[in-house]
């Protein structure tokens, strides 16, 4: 039986691991090194995005990469960890839009930022933390947010199609930030499904629904009381070729087929997919090889320059060309959603496998955790010293090695 992970000193996997003894000692240090990495990065304020001093307001509270970091700070066993991560979200609802929007980023001296279009996937993966938190390790959290709750929840449903119960938002508004989607965007609608299931709104069901018609058109049949969803649909059946992947957004006349690694995990991971797809998605995306040299690559196929989907932003400090960045580089902290998803469709000893590339990559230059690897050569590329990259190790080794169900 696996073990439950209760502490971080004294937690030793070897009782269920099929591992060899080096790469059992290689996780546990990656372990040791990612709590270490976030008690550095963390701040009165909360737990920063990179170390201290970084550039870029990467050593400010990113509302994204602190929710992330919750799952995995609370899974941690060290409770300076887990006050850090109510911290973060205590903190972020302080400087709330008075729409409801949670911010992108808080930097130290207070400044407060919202991104351009509205970075719609704040405000998401905050509701799922504080639900988490609330659940794990803080009870009475949602209770004494729930003010913010409210007004963040009424903000995303002012972002919701009436009819196709789906959210819209602009292009690069979410944590892939130089990239073209837009209108219904696969990876933020994911969410937006789970956040109803957390928060028990009404009309998931619906979302679940128009999910599967729109992000993947072939699978199900027309529905004549939705003709908007059927002009969309039919612009994409008449361009785009089935796949076992959900299309990455769906907007007019205009659609994603590079393959969101990210959003169709969640999919699969949330429920959206049912049972027989949640197993083709895993196997499309190991067939894709988006797990080597590392896991996992941001997108199945990057977008070319000659392509009808690349924008002239994506030329921004040199970083969305093909195989870099959300174009085809490598994300360590997709790594958890990957290796959760192999755990549950291929196995422990698959998933185990994965948990060690994940330490590898993590190793990359003495440790340094860097935000992003390029796709095809796996040269650690981006800011050192990210916490989500630990946190989602910490996330990935309490999945495959715990007994309780730990999505967010």
């Amino acid at each position: 039986m696996r073990s439950s992970l209760l502490h971080h000193t004294g937690y030793d996997a070897s009782m269920d691991s099929t591992l060899p003894p080096g790469d059992r000692a290689l996780v546990a240090q990656c372990r040791e090194r990612a709590i270490a990495l976030l008690l550095r990065n963390s701040t009165p304020a909360g737990i920063a995005a990179a170390a201290p001093g970084a550039t870029r307001n990467y050593d400010a509270v990113f509302a994204r990469d602190a929710a992330i970091c919750a799952f995995g700070m609370a899974l941690s066993g060290s409770p300076a960890l887990q006050e850090t991560a109510v911290a973060s979200m205590t903190m972020l609802a302080r400087h709330q839009a008075p729409n409801g929007q949670i911010p992108n980023f808080v930097r130290a001296d207070g400044d407060v930022d919202f991104w351009y279009l509205g970075c719609i996937d704040a405000t998401l993966w905050w509701l799922l933390a504080v639900d988490f938190l609330d659940r794990r390790v803080a009870p009475g959290l949602r209770r004494r947010l729930r003010t913010a709750i409210a007004r963040a929840l009424a903000w995303l449903r002012a972002q919701e199609h009436p009819r196709l119960h789906l959210l819209v938002q602009g292009e690069a508004s979410d944590w892939a930030d130089i990239m073209p989607r837009a209108g219904f965007v696969l990876y933020g609608n994911a969410l937006w499904y789970r956040v109803q299931q957390r928060h028990v709104l009404p009309g998931a069901a619906a979302t679940r629904v128009a999910f599967n018609r729109l992000f993947d058109p072939w699978s199900v049949p027309a529905h004549d009381d939705e003709r908007r969803a059927e002009v969309l649909r039919g612009y994409v059946k008449a361009g785009a070729r089935p796949d076992d992947l959900y299309l990455s957004f769906v907007g007019l006349a205009a659609w994603g087929e590079e393959g969101d690694v990210a959003g169709n995990l969640l999919a699969m991971l949330f429920g959206l997919a049912d049972a027989p797809r949640a197993k083709r998605i895993v196997q499309a995306l190991f067939d894709a090889g988006v797990h080597r040299p590392y896991p996992v690559r941001a997108v199945v196929t990057p977008i070319a320059r000659e392509s009808p989907q690349w924008r002239p932003y994506m030329l921004r400090h040199r970083q969305n060309l093909p195989w870099r960045y959300h174009n085809g580089g490598i994300w360590p902290c997709l790594g958890a959603w990957w290796t959760i998803a192999v755990d549950r469709v291929l196995g422990h000893t698959a998933a185990e496998r994965e948990l060690v590339m994940f330490a590898r990559a993590n190793r990359r230059g003495g440790w340094q955790f860097n935000e992003w690897l390029h796709g095809k050569s796996g040269r650690a590329c981006g800011m050192p010293q990210q916490s989500w990259n630990a946190a989602g190790f910490l996330l990935a080794e309490a999945a495959i090695h715990g007994t309780a169900e730990i999505l967010p």
